[in-house]
């Protein structure tokens, strides 16, 4: 193979590379964006944005910089962490690549901001994924159709994740807030093993692209391979590109349901 063709194939792939990231940042802003308006809580402060789900726990109240912080932002900083003392929430703020910069690194961290996790950024290729796995035969994966499947995707997302109890009115009242019908841009899934809901995973889809969220398995049932089941279930819902974001115990199940890292999101805490 000549240098020419060599140094095609590598802007080929550096491009590729490119187009995925763009689609994982996304997917995560306009799902931000879509849990905010369901409680009418996106606030907009440029070029930072902010949403709450109203549950006192901070990974599910969210910031983020859609592109470099600079010193002028500094008072929006600010403005943001009153939003939330207000509230008496706390929060996340993430950090994607278009967002990344020494400077912004230094004026969350002079707000207080430490940074607290690099989080990989996963994404599949469903002409090269496992999404047509079988599912063993004792698990059983369903999609959340009524309140009557929503009750149990609820609680079982609710002590899958361990959340405390002292959340749990929050937590009821924002997951009630999702609308189940043919218009909305959520499908939530629940799996089952020997009859018993066991697991969940949520699916976000915006334009040609989807984002798997709430992939949690209550904790007596976990390896048992619910967690992958419940992941490939979401993957077969008809998008080419399925993205999600990855903790350090669910990176292997993914790894083997044929996701790869694309990059990593920063996130900070006060």
């Amino acid at each position: 193979m000549d240098k020419t063709c060599r140094h095609n194939l590598k802007i080929i792939k550096g491009n590729f590379i490119l187009i995925k990231i763009k689609n994982i940042e996304e997917i995560f802003f306009a799902v931000s964006r879509y849990w905010g308006s369901l409680n009418s809580s996106l606030k907009r402060i440029e070029p930072i944005y902010a949403m709450h789900t109203g549950v006192a726990i901070s990974d599910i109240n969210w910031v983020w910089n859609e592109k470099p912080l600079k010193k002028d932002d500094a008072q929006a900083i600010t403005q943001i962490k009153e939003y939330y003392k207000n509230l008496n929430l706390r929060f996340w703020w993430w950090v994607y690549p278009r967002g990344q910069s020494p400077e912004t690194a230094r004026m969350l961290q002079d707000a207080g901001l430490r940074l607290i996790a690099k989080v990989p950024c996963m994404a599949a290729d469903l002409n090269n994924s496992l999404s047509d796995a079988k599912f063993s035969e004792n698990i059983s994966v369903i999609e959340v159709k009524d309140k009557s499947d929503l009750f149990f995707w609820k609680d079982v997302s609710f002590h899958g994740f361990e959340m405390p109890q002292r959340a749990r009115e929050q937590y009821d009242t924002f997951v009630a807030s999702f609308n189940l019908g043919g218009q909305s841009p959520q499908r939530l899934f629940l799996a089952c093993l020997d009859g018993k809901p066991v697991a969940t995973s949520l699916l976000f889809t915006h334009g040609k692209s989807a984002g798997i969220y709430y992939v949690s398995t209550l904790p007596d049932y976990r390896n048992k391979g619910c967690g992958l089941s419940i992941t490939q279930a979401a993957m077969q819902a008809g998008f080419k590109d399925i993205i999600l974001q990855a903790t350090p115990s669910g990176e292997k199940v993914y790894t083997r349901a044929g996701f790869k890292e694309y990059c990593r999101a920063e996130i900070y805490k006060l």
